[in-house]
């Protein structure tokens, strides 16, 4: 099996993140271009001023929607707020994991940013370093099916929280496209059901 490097993302990144999303992420025509992943930690407020007054100011259009997401993503990295890991062949980044403590994100599990959930607040975990969430996989798609989704689950499982957990889609209901990552997955590398809400099932493994 080729061996991959993982690595933190860090500000210090930031060009490989953008050259994974913008070269090789949707690079087989996914509707989900353009995306920067920032939108899960971000408030509905938030996103109403980032993105669509901001897309707007700049033109409209796909350019105006891509600058106006891309320059929020830049904010975010630097401050810390969008966390994850990005995995490397030789020096390139083919994938990307969302991953944060579960009181960064004001939303999970599968949405369109045409209909943004509501703001949740996280009602089951109270402090900060208990729970990590993993909410987005993206892997270039000639790589995947050879397992790089679980290799970056393994390293997760490592970051020394208490619970990890996933929320994948019992069917996958945008656009066909799971980028939750599938329920399978997560029962292969230990994760167990623990709650469901509609068509997202919340998966918790246990570290400690």
């Amino acid at each position: 099996m080729m061996e991959y490097i993982i690595k933190k993302l860090t500000p210090d990144l930031l060009e490989d993140y953008f050259d994974f999303f913008d070269n090789r992420a949707f690079s087989d025509g996914s509707p989900f271009y353009p995306c920067y992943c920032n939108a899960f930690n971000m408030s509905q407020e938030r996103i109403q001023n980032e993105f669509y007054k901001q897309a707007a100011e700049y033109g409209g259009g796909e350019e105006g929607w891509k600058k106006a997401l891309r320059e929020s993503a830049m904010r975010m990295v630097a401050s810390g707020e969008i966390q994850g890991y990005l995995v490397y062949d030789n020096e390139m980044a083919i994938g990307w994991c969302n991953a944060n403590d579960r009181l960064s994100y004001y939303r999970v599990g599968e949405f369109d940013l045409s209909n943004v959930p509501q703001d949740e607040i996280c009602d089951y975990c109270k402090n900060k370093g208990e729970i990590k969430s993993v909410v987005c996989f993206e892997i270039s798609p000639e790589y995947r099916g050879k397992g790089i989704a679980t290799l970056l689950l393994n390293r997760i499982c490592k970051d020394g929280y208490t619970y990890v957990e996933a929320y994948p889609m019992i069917s996958e209901s945008v656009q066909g496209l799971a980028f939750t990552g599938p329920k399978r997955l997560y029962e292969k590398t230990g994760f167990d059901t623990v709650a469901q809400r509609g068509n997202l099932l919340v998966m918790r493994k246990k570290l400690k």
